[in-house]
């Protein structure tokens, strides 16, 4: 009985990692034979859980939306805070959480109920983020980054609209492969089939995400992962500002705070040199402020003269 149980939880967990799976797959995931994995399948839809069967040579099966939530017993209250919570945490400001707090809105509004949907819609609509940023940017909507991210997790082709730096618009048909939030900015990182080469996309500009039920073979990424990807093309674009400061404490620690908006170079065990580029100067400022620790600034002059008036205004404060 327990490793019949345990084999149902963990059936239980790989319908909620793929939006469909290949019956034989299954089976050989599980380590069962196609009688057993149909046997489990009708335990989880008793515990009231509804998977879908498609029949046939390539069948196979998924978990239906409305399926009972994941076994932490939760109810319909502790559902809706979670994903509204979760959405918060993607505009939020702790460093590492936000990717995170994609997977799980991924997870969650997969198996979440209709009407459980329009209450966090309803919540989210009247509820105004306090979100770091530079004004007047686009707000991110959680539910198109929310659709971007189940079209990677399942390898679905996926289209939208998009609306380039300059203000042209056009539709994308694209492979997705990645989500990465950089600079307080998400970024898709998708094969664009219109265009035949890689691209990244800020999710802020894109809209109507929809796949298109087509499912592709991954592609070998020109790049050791998705963020490297991101930041080559970051910078081969024109920035304004480019700092760099010597920094009164250990390379390590600047890693760790503010690493994935710079490049850290050692000096000593007690000093290093940081360098970002930036098209302003509020967010080096805020970066090189949280590492609570003594800098210098080499360049750019406009860094040094921006400080020294915030420095006179916080004083007068």
């Amino acid at each position: 009985m327990a490793a019949t149980s345990t084999r149902t939880l963990r059936l239980l967990s790989l319908l909620q990692t793929h939006k469909y799976w290949p019956g034989d797959e299954l089976a050989d995931r599980l380590g069962v034979s196609a009688r057993t994995l149909r046997r489990d399948v009708d335990r989880l839809r008793e515990l009231g859980y509804p998977v879908e069967a498609q029949r046939g040579v390539d069948g196979g099966y998924q978990l239906a939306p409305g399926a009972a939530l994941p076994p932490l017993m939760i109810d319909d209250d502790e559902a809706v805070a979670l994903v509204v919570g979760m959405q918060a945490a993607v505009h939020g400001s702790v460093d590492g959480i936000a990717e995170s707090a994609v997977r799980v809105l991924a997870k969650v509004i997969q198996v979440m109920p209709p009407r459980l949907r329009k209450r966090v819609d309803a919540l989210r609509a009247m509820t105004v983020p306090a979100a770091w940023g530079p004004a007047g940017g686009t707000p991110l909507d959680p539910v198109a980054l929310t659709a971007v991210a189940l079209a990677c997790r399942d390898n679905e082709r996926l289209r939208f609209d998009y609306t380039a730096a300059d203000g042209r618009r056009s539709e994308r048909h694209t492979e997705p492969h990645r989500l990465v939030a950089l600079g307080r900015r998400w970024y898709l990182v998708a094969y664009d089939l219109d265009r035949h080469d890689w691209r990244s996309f800020r999710v802020d500009r894109l809209s109507g995400p929809r796949a298109d039920g087509s499912r592709f073979r991954t592609r070998e990424l020109p790049a050791t992962d998705a963020a490297e990807f991101v930041r080559s093309g970051m910078e081969q674009i024109a920035r304004p500002y480019a700092i760099e400061a010597v920094v009164c404490t250990s390379a390590e620690l600047v890693r760790e705070r503010i690493g994935r908006w710079s490049t850290v170079e050692e000096i000593d065990a007690h000093s290093c040199r940081v360098r970002m580029t930036a098209d302003s100067l509020e967010w080096p400022i805020m970066g090189l402020g949280m590492l609570d620790a003594d800098f210098e600034v080499v360049a750019p002059q406009v860094l040094r003269e921006r400080l020294r008036t915030l420095a006179d205004r916080f004083g007068r404060a």
